[in-house]
C-alpha cells in the first residue's frame, strides 16, 4: 500500500481483507466503522498507517479477549472436558492437548465418552498410544457418565495429574447432545471440587461463520471457557476467532496447524493478526 494517502478505496480493501479472512461481515463492517473514527480523531493520512493501526486494534482486542486466569494446576486432578462437532479435530486435539501436559511433566489419561460412535472410541484409543497416554474407555453405546465416573477412579488410582474427557460431537442442533454434556458436567462435578477445571470447545477454522454458531451453541448450554482453534493450515485463515473473541467473550488458548501430534500452541494474538495480512 505504500505512502497511498487514506481514500474510500482504502477502507473497501481492508474491509474485503476481513472478509476474505474470515472474520465475518458485521464484525469487519464494526472494525472498520471504529478504525475509521479513530483515524479522523487522529489525523492520520496515510494507507499504511491505517492498516498498522487495524492490525494492533485487532491484536489488542484478541488480547484482552483472552485476559483468563491460567488453568490452576493445584488440584489433585485437573480435569478437562473437550467439546465439539464431528469433524471438527476434536480427537486428534485431544490427543495433542494430552502431549502438551505430558510435556510439562504431567500423569495423563483419557476419557472415551463419545460412546455413540464406535469408531470415536478407535479412533482416540490410535492417538492416545501415539502420544503414549492411557485410555479409559467402554463398549460402544455404554452410558458416557458412566465412562467418566470411571476414569476419574481410574485416574485417582492410577495417580494422574490430568483427565481429558472426549465427547459426543453430533451437531450442535440436537438437544440431547447439549443434555448429554450437562450430566458429563455435573457428574464430573459431583466426583472432583470445581470439575471440569476446563472446558475447551474445538472449533475448524476452515468453516467459518459456522463456528461462530456453533460457538454461541455450545456456549449457551455449558460453560466453555477457552477455544481450540484448529486446522490453522492451508488455506484457513482462522478469521473467525477474532468473531468470537469479539462476540463471546471467549478466549483463544491454543491453535492446532497440522497433524502431527506435536502440532498444537498456545495461542499468540500478534502471530496470529499478522497471519491475517499476509499477502
Amino acid at each position: 500500500m505504500g505512502q497511498s494517502e487514506v481514500d474510500q478505496a482504502l477502507w473497501e480493501e481492508l474491509e474485503e481483507l476481513l472478509v476474505l479472512a474470515d472474520v465475518g461481515i458485521n464484525t469487519a463492517t464494526e472494525l472498520i466503522e471504529e478504525l475509521r473514527r479513530e483515524t479522523s480523531q487522529r489525523g492520520i493520512r496515510w494507507g499504511q498507517e491505517v492498516r498498522e493501526l487495524l492490525q494492533e486494534r485487532m491484536i489488542q482486542a484478541l488480547e484482552e479477549g483472552a485476559e483468563r486466569p491460567p488453568l490452576s494446576m493445584d488440584q489433585l486432578l485437573t480435569v478437562i472436558l473437550v467439546v465439539g462437532v464431528n469433524g471438527s479435530g476434536k480427537t486428534t486435539s485431544i490427543a495433542k492437548l494430552a502431549r502438551y501436559h505430558m510435556h510439562r511433566g504431567r500423569r495423563v489419561l483419557l476419557a472415551a465418552a463419545d460412546t455413540f460412535r464406535a469408531a470415536a472410541i478407535d479412533q482416540l484409543q490410535i492417538w492416545a498410544e501415539r502420544v503414549g497416554a492411557q485410555v479409559i474407555a467402554h463398549q460402544p453405546g455404554a452410558d458416557p457418565g458412566a465412562v467418566v465416573f470411571d476414569a476419574i477412579q481410574a485416574s485417582r488410582a492410577r495417580g494422574a495429574d490430568v483427565l481429558i474427557i472426549d465427547t459426543a460431537g453430533r451437531l450442535h442442533t440436537k438437544y440431547n447432545l447439549m443434555e448429554e454434556l450437562k450430566k458429563i458436567r455435573r457428574i464430573a462435578a459431583s466426583q472432583v471440587h470445581q470439575a471440569p477445571h476446563q472446558t475447551l470447545l474445538v472449533v475448524d477454522a476452515t468453516t467459518g461463520q459456522n463456528a461462530l454458531a456453533q460457538a454461541r451453541h455450545f456456549q449457551e448450554a455449558i460453560e466453555v471457557n477457552g477455544i481450540v482453534l484448529a486446522k490453522l493450515d492451508g488455506t484457513a485463515k482462522g478469521g473467525i476467532a477474532f468473531a468470537i473473541v469479539r462476540e463471546l467473550g471467549l478466549p483463544i488458548l491454543f491453535v492446532t496447524t497440522g497433524e502431527g501430534v506435536e502440532d498444537l500452541a498456545e495461542f499468540d494474538a500478534r502471530e496470529f493478526v499478522e497471519g491475517l495480512f499476509e499477502e
